[in-house]
């Protein structure tokens, strides 16, 4: 992959897609700063790994809906850099429960983490690329924001309202040669679905057509196309990572 750019910041990058959306920015040649929230010594390991691979990466620990700490943030990378390149929005978090039974507060706790989070860091890509009026960013959504899911009102949400919010940003920041994209993965093998029972396993499995879940590389190499220089005329748009089960 070509980048014109020289760093990326990764939220929610300690471990799952983000760790190996890190690893493979920084295979291709890019600085990676890998945000975490809690998962400080993850974050510290897959800096660990980059670096014994001959690759460039720092360790930047906030929480992404803590609009100051996300904007010291992106300020302390421009000023140890002089840019910021490429943003991935990545970082989330799921709270599922029916929606008779949520309480407003459950509903919200997600928005913020997912929804408010990726505005703030599209926001502030905007502010510090306008500079060098380039730049790229790569918003994580989910299949879940195109389909819905019951148990998920809120997560849907979130996730719904990234994809409509990057077309936005993408009409916006297009004149400053600025690109928004998002990705909206289906069923990707990670920690979080290794601990799902075989027979549910098996019950997705079952709904997709290419009949495996898919792996994080996957999404990380979808990433890094949309990041590159390769996909220069590619704004607004929304790529699918889900083997068929939603098109």
């Amino acid at each position: 992959m070509k980048f014109t750019g020289s760093n990326v910041l990764v939220t929610g990058a300690s471990r799952g897609i983000g760790a190996q959306i890190a690893k493979g920015l920084a295979g291709m040649g890019l600085k990676v700063w890998i945000n975490f929230r809690s998962g400080e010594a993850e974050a510290h390991a897959v800096k660990e790994d980059i670096v014994s691979q001959g690759g460039k990466a720092e360790v930047i620990g906030f929480d992404v809906s803590n609009e100051e700490a996300f904007v010291d943030a992106v300020k302390q990378i421009v000023e140890c850099d002089g840019e910021l390149a490429y943003l991935v929005n990545n970082a989330g978090i799921t709270n599922d429960k029916l929606a008779m039974r949520m309480k407003t507060e459950e509903f919200m706790s997600v928005i913020e983490a997912n929804l408010k989070s990726t505005f703030i860091g599209c926001r502030e890509a905007v502010k510090v690329m306008s500079k060098k009026r380039f730049g790229s960013v790569v918003n994580i959504a989910s299949i879940v924001g195109e389909t819905g899911n019951a148990g998920q009102t809120n997560y849907a949400a979130s996730k719904g309202g990234t994809i409509a919010m990057t077309k936005s940003f993408a009409q916006e920041a297009a004149s400053r040669n600025i690109r928004f994209n998002t990705i909206t993965p289906g069923f990707i093998a990670t920690e979080m679905t290794d601990v799902l029972k075989d027979e549910i396993k098996d019950a997705f499995t079952a709904k997709i057509p290419m009949a495996r879940f898919g792996e994080p590389k996957e999404v990380a190499d979808a990433v890094a196309f949309l990041l590159s220089d390769h996909a220069s005329y590619i704004t607004g748009e929304t790529l699918k990572v889900n083997g068929g089960m939603y098109m």
